[in-house]
């Protein structure tokens, strides 16, 4: 149960980080179209947005590390688990695939009928 809710946390983590990234880049367009642009506002706007897309880049790059060192910890520690009780990796792997076909193999006869 905690497996898939940390599947689900990572996918989650993952969206994150690609939202910030295309926010980050729709951002540095932006300052790039309004560069010519003239007047005192526009130039304080584009300084305070400029700001808070380096504190947006700041965070991104330390959500990525975050994502990156718990992704290898949960590798590793899967790893260090199959390792050591292989004969139980097997069985649970055994298990899971006959649960999938069994599954699987409900939901396509019944989508026959």
């Amino acid at each position: 149960m905690s497996t898939t809710l940390s599947r689900q946390q990572q996918a989650s983590k993952e969206r994150l980080v690609a939202d910030f990234e295309a926010l980050i880049a729709d951002t540095e367009e932006l300052l790039g179209a309004t560069a010519a642009s003239g007047g005192e506002k526009v130039a304080a706007a584009r300084a305070k947005m400029a700001d808070r897309l380096a504190d947006a880049k700041d965070k991104l790059l330390s959500v990525q590390q975050s994502v990156v060192e718990r992704t290898k910890a949960t590798a590793k520690a899967t790893d260090d688990y199959v390792r050591g009780n292989p004969w139980q990796s097997v069985a649970i792997a055994g298990g899971v695939g006959f649960v999938l076909g069994f599954l699987l193999t409900r939901v396509g006869s019944s989508s026959k009928s």
